[in-house]
């Protein structure tokens, strides 16, 4: 009797002691999703440090038309006639250069890199400045920016920019591989390619990043942003075709016609090195190869952060199938880190 109310005793014991692990361990779970799942959150609602906000250039609806004036002018150069689609492409690209890449340098890519340096006094080369959007994001935070753009249109649109936002930046025109001889004795903090890799030759990518990289002191960044990726299985960047960024440059070129895109598809037509070099300023996909074959092997080199990680958001920007795809590209070469199996490649790399 007393055996068998001691057994149930035990029994009532194990019990409680199994429902309070089981509790227990699922508020720990819970806990940990909660904290996941906020932080990104957070993040997407609160990216700008006010320290930062505090030094935004503002303009005035004057100054908004003389710099949409001089992007329509200088950069775009519109045909004269142009049916409702292609209209309505160039007001959106219009948009893009007027505030959405302004403001996508400000809220995700200022805070990104003040992360790892302060931005204020940094002597920085940007390799691809384009119609200045990002130089200004760096200039109005104090940084000392010296510009290079290949697209003399651009380069005036970025100047016409830092004038009418009382800002000062250093502009030159010039290919990235000019880069050594335009600046034999200047050190730089960070040396950022900001969406341009994309749009140059394998020789131009091969010869600046080689440059760019010995150029950099000790405890100095390279900075490689928003490029998209050539492993990721869609582009978005070009052509919004799968697989377009894995096909050779030629077959790429003859299938372009097969584009979402008005304002690309119809633009390729006769393969001939003119075209092809249009082509390829349009943009083809980067991955880690080009780094290996000029800085060194990617497991050695120090990449201390990656927009994507740094963002911690994963659970909202990407699908299941996405998530996974991150995960496969990883296994296939040992030690490739996470920043370069992104849809878009952007990673801080330091030198050591």
């Amino acid at each position: 009797m007393k055996v068998a109310i001691g057994d149930g005793r035990q029994e009532t014991g194990d019990r409680e002691n199994t429902l309070f692990c089981f509790f227990f361990y699922r508020w720990i779970i819970m806990k940990q999703i909660i904290k996941n799942t906020i932080k990104p959150i957070t993040r997407l609602f609160n990216k700008m440090p006010d320290e930062l906000k505090h030094n935004y250039c503002k303009f005035t609806n004057e100054e908004l038309e003389e710099l949409s004036l001089s992007v329509r002018i200088n950069y775009q150069r519109r045909p004269t006639h142009l049916n409702k689609e292609l209209e309505d492409c160039y007001e959106k690209d219009l948009n893009d250069h007027l505030w959405n890449r302004l403001n996508d340098a400000r809220k995700r890519y200022l805070p990104w890199l003040k992360s790892i340096k302060k931005i204020r006094n940094s002597s920085v080369l940007e390799i691809g400045c384009g119609t200045g959007a990002s130089t200004l994001a760096l200039s109005e935070q104090g940084a000392d920016v010296t510009a290079i753009d290949i697209d003399e249109g651009a380069l005036q649109v970025a100047k016409d920019r830092l004038r009418i936002a009382r800002q000062k930046s250093e502009f030159h025109l010039a290919n990235a591989i000019q880069i050594k001889n335009l600046f034999p004795h200047k050190k730089f903090d960070f040396i950022i390619f900001f969406a341009s890799i994309e749009h140059m030759t394998i020789e131009e990518r091969i010869i600046s990043l080689s440059d760019a990289w010995n150029m950099l002191h000790p405890s100095s960044f390279l900075v490689i942003v928003e490029t998209p990726n050539r492993l990721w299985y869609d582009d978005s960047h070009t052509s919004l075709l799968p697989f377009f960024n894995w096909l050779p440059d030629e077959l790429a070129f003859m299938y372009s016609k097969y584009s979402g895109r008005v304002d690309f598809k119809d633009l390729f037509r006769d393969l001939n090195d003119k075209n092809m070099i249009h082509f390829i300023r349009r943009g083809r996909g980067f991955s880690f190869h080009e780094l290996e074959l000029s800085v060194k092997n990617v497991k050695d080199l120090n990449i201390v952060s990656s927009l994507d990680e740094f963002e911690n958001n994963d659970c909202i920007k990407f699908t299941k199938n996405q998530f996974n795809y991150i995960k496969l590209l990883q296994t296939f070469k040992k030690g490739l880190q996470k920043g370069f199996c992104y849809p878009y490649i952007n990673i801080i790399i330091k030198k050591d």
